[in-house]
């Protein structure tokens, strides 16, 4: 954007994003150097920091030791960003460039032991930038950061709260709905829940529930769904067996892209059949969230990187003939289960751990067929109930196994085995945009390790997942 557009947007202030180019790759994306001038007071982060150094005449160049994951900052002054904090945080990196010089005029804030400037200032301009990311829930006092900038600095008040996010999207729907009815792409949890909540309190009757079993589900998902919606919320739900369509489409698939489309190509396909028997549907509901957006395409036709493709997302058909609803698209898991209290969403849903849209088909490495979707739906549930024994499901933001497309040499009862590996994967987070695993205990592991291996046939291995996001996704397709 030109900076005079922006200034006619009356601004509090700016936040230049991180991103996964380096300042020095072509084509590399620099902001209106006249944002400067503006007066208002800028924060660079991570890739936003390295643009300010670069535009100012600093130094940017290759890190000798990249940074991803965890790193210990040590605070060089307890000002501006940094009021009130301690002098040590645990922060979360993610760069492969440093800052060696600092441009003119700037003061180093804080440092860690392979980025010489993880933070600076310029205050007569009102310029901040830190390396790391203050928004992830993994940077330690994270919140605080952002806030010392957003309230101290920018000099903003926080009004915006939940109650208002309700209220907007209730009108705005309805606004836009008009005398037509919605279908809704049901799975059951969190977020199309939630979704269904908002929209049947703007909507009522005119919402209608598609629940698809694509048969890539866990066991027992289809009864569960319709003892919610039709039982606790009472809303038009029709389920819609369409397990083999998926699977003949999926057929010979390895391609965890083309798996993702395959599969956000076929439910538009389901739900528009299921529209022509419903009258005057025009619009098509999706638990959207900002993540699933932030990681299928530029959410604004810039340079961001497309990390996977969600089916919700990058997977919907060019063809479509629905109109697309996603009332939560601009939020992310932690605020969308706070909407879903103020919406009286049963706990039991609100705290269930997030589920893939594209189901088990990604956890599944490799091609998905009925006989692998056995085994993974076997050592999956082993999982999920040791981990709930233990008391730790709500503890966990993601727990569950991937079957991997390797066979392994193993001995059972005196014999020769060539037999399949599961993957466990359980990791904390908060809004799924960064995440780090759990150290689960070793009994534990032991316990799940020993259940699946006895029980599910075709098994001979367990490995545990001990790599965070990033540098790794928590999904492994």
């Amino acid at each position: 954007m030109k900076a005079d557009e922006i200034a006619k947007m009356n601004p509090k202030g700016l936040i230049l994003s991180g991103g996964p180019m380096s300042v020095y790759d072509p084509g590399a994306p620099k902001p209106d150097k006249n944002i400067f001038k503006l007066g208002l007071p800028i924060l660079g982060v991570c890739y936003g920091m390295q643009v300010i150094t670069d535009m100012f005449e600093g130094k940017v160049q290759k890190s000798k030791e990249r940074e991803f994951g965890r790193a210990e900052l040590f605070v060089d002054s307890n000002t501006d960003l940094f009021l009130n904090l301690p002098t040590n945080l645990t922060v979360w990196m993610s760069h492969g460039d440093e800052i060696k010089t600092l441009p003119a005029g700037f003061v180093r804030l804080a440092h860690t032991l392979s980025a010489p400037n993880a933070a600076f200032a310029n205050r007569s301009k009102k310029i901040y930038g830190v390396q790391f990311h203050p928004e992830v829930v993994h940077t330690q006092r994270g919140a605080q950061i952002l806030l010392n900038f957003v309230a101290k600095i920018c000099g903003c008040l926080p009004r915006w709260t939940m109650d208002r996010f309700i209220d907007s999207s209730v009108k705005r729907i309805r606004e836009t709905v008009g005398n037509k009815n919605v279908i809704l792409g049901l799975s059951g949890g969190v977020d199309s829940s939630v979704t269904a909540a908002l929209l049947s309190q703007a909507i009522g009757k005119k919402l209608y529930c598609i629940f698809v079993d694509n048969g890539l589900l866990r066991n027992n998902e289809v009864s569960s769904v319709e003892k919610n919606f039709k039982g606790h919320f009472k809303m038009n739900l029709k389920c819609v067996d369409a397990r083999k369509r998926f699977l003949a489409r999926l057929k010979s698939i390895t391609d965890p892209e083309q798996k993702r489309k395959v599969i956000g190509d076929e439910f538009v396909k389901v739900f528009q059949e299921a529209a022509k028997k419903i009258k005057n549907v025009d619009f098509l509901a999706q638990g959207t969230l900002y993540p699933d957006v932030i990681e299928s395409v530029s959410p604004t036709g810039g340079p961001s990187a497309t990390i996977k493709t969600h089916h919700n997302v990058g997977g919907l058909p060019k063809s479509m003939k629905l109109n697309l609803l996603e009332p939560l698209r601009d939020l992310f898991k932690d605020e969308v289960r706070v909407i879903g209290k103020h919406l009286a969403v049963p706990e039991t849903i609100l705290t269930r751990q997030p589920y893939p849209g594209p189901g088990l088909a990604i956890r599944v490495l490799g091609e998905v067929t009925e006989e692998r979707l056995a085994i993974l739906r076997q050592a999956d549930e082993i999982v999920l109930d040791e981990i709930k024994k233990a008391g730790l499901y709500q503890n966990i933001w993601q727990s569950f196994a991937v079957l991997l497309p390797v066979k392994t040499v193993g001995v059972m009862g005196d014999q020769r085995t060539y037999a399949n590996v599961v993957a466990i994967r359980c990791v904390t987070s908060q809004d799924g945009m960064t995440a780090d695993w759990v150290q689960i205990p070793y009994d534990l592991l032991g316990k799940m390790a020993n259940r699946i291996i006895n029980e599910v046939e075709g098994v001979n291995r367990v490995v545990y997942d001990v790599s965070s996001k990033p540098p790794a996704t928590i999904e492994w397709e």
